[in-house]
């Protein structure tokens, strides 16, 4: 199936336009980070307890959070869900004690504190308790899987194809990566353990995409030596652009419903999908072919250089020497 038949557009002519782009959102989001002091962490890594509750009639977030003014220490209290729901979100993110005994008083503070304010009749929809401990754990860990997924398509491509074009691939994974936090923190969503497995298939989604292209560039490089690397990978990007929009389209729509019907748990990992494959399709056809385009050049240049030996000087032929005798003659 093909979307797009015999195309010849020009991709690698807006190459440094998409790298102007990719700088700017980059460095709004470095700015935005620095506005809020970081990405915000979720319970999963920075601990704490978290209540949903659900009430029978409408109340507020100012209801609820006077409610538990009764409570010590920083209160998150939010909207959870649909409107129609009527439900409630509190986070207690800083625990007295990592025993479990003292974490299941932040939780029954909570519901008592509801229960004594006189809001309506309620049910505890969920309760989820996670020490600072194993939050720090978990940090780590999610630093560590995202290091070494980088590292491993750093080596993979440079063993498959060439180094430049494993350098181009990792630096498209990192702009995508990049990108995406910075989406994250314009729309105020929280690094959480679903966000980092986003972050993590979003890595692989936009290798996989880079490498089809790569695939086909290896493929033209040999029936097509006497052409330039600058055609042959914008031949290999209209090759594959059919595949390219088909498998981001569907993707896409499958995760946008996910977005759209699958509840307030997973619209943290909804959206980082769908940023996140926007941006590995735009890398894969921007920044990564023109990334590895920009290397061999440069590197190719840089050995012409080194090879070049300075034009011996122009000798003087034998018929001219004659010709000089005769006239001194």
């Amino acid at each position: 199936m093909q979307i797009f038949r015999d195309t010849n557009f020009d991709f690698l002519r807006w190459r440094w336009w998409a790298l102007a782009a990719s700088w700017v959102v980059i460095i709004a989001g470095v700015v935005a980070l620095a506005v809020e002091g970081g990405l915000p962490l979720g319970i999963d890594f920075s601990g704490g307890t978290i209540v949903v509750l659900q009430f029978e009639r409408p109340v507020t977030v100012q209801e609820v959070r006077h409610a538990l003014d009764s409570i010590s220490g920083d209160k998150v209290v939010q909207k959870y869900g649909q409107a129609s729901e009527n439900e409630i979100l509190v986070r207690l993110p800083e625990l007295v004690s990592e025993e479990g005994t003292s974490l299941e008083k932040g939780a029954t503070g909570v519901v008592d504190a509801i229960k004594q304010a006189g809001l309506g009749n309620f049910q505890e929809i969920s309760r989820e308790i996670v020490g600072p401990v194993i939050g720090r754990d978990l940090q780590k860990k999610g630093i560590y899987a995202t290091l070494a997924a980088i590292v491993g398509i750093l080596f993979y491509i440079a063993f498959r194809f060439r180094f430049s074009f494993a350098v181009g691939a990792t630096i498209a994974t990192l702009h995508d990566l990049f990108v995406t936090v910075a989406f994250l923190t314009f729309f105020g969503y929280e690094l959480s353990l679903n966000v980092v497995a986003a972050l993590l298939t979003i890595a692989g989604y936009s290798v996989n995409d880079t490498i089809v292209i790569f695939d086909r560039v290896r493929e033209n490089l040999r029936l097509s030596r006497r052409e330039s690397l600058y055609d042959i990978v914008n031949r290999s990007v209209n090759q594959t652009m059919s595949r390219t929009i088909i498998t981001g389209g569907t993707t896409f729509l499958a995760v946008l419903s996910l977005f759209l019907f699958g509840g307030e748990v997973l619209h943290g990992f909804a959206f980082t999908m769908l940023v996140g494959i926007v941006t590995g399709t735009y890398s894969s056809v921007f920044i990564a072919a023109a990334i590895a385009i920009i290397i061999t050049e440069r590197s190719k240049g840089g050995r012409a250089r080194g090879m070049a030996v300075p034009a011996p000087a122009p000798t003087e032929t034998k018929a001219r020497k004659g010709n000089r005798k005769a006239r001194a003659s």
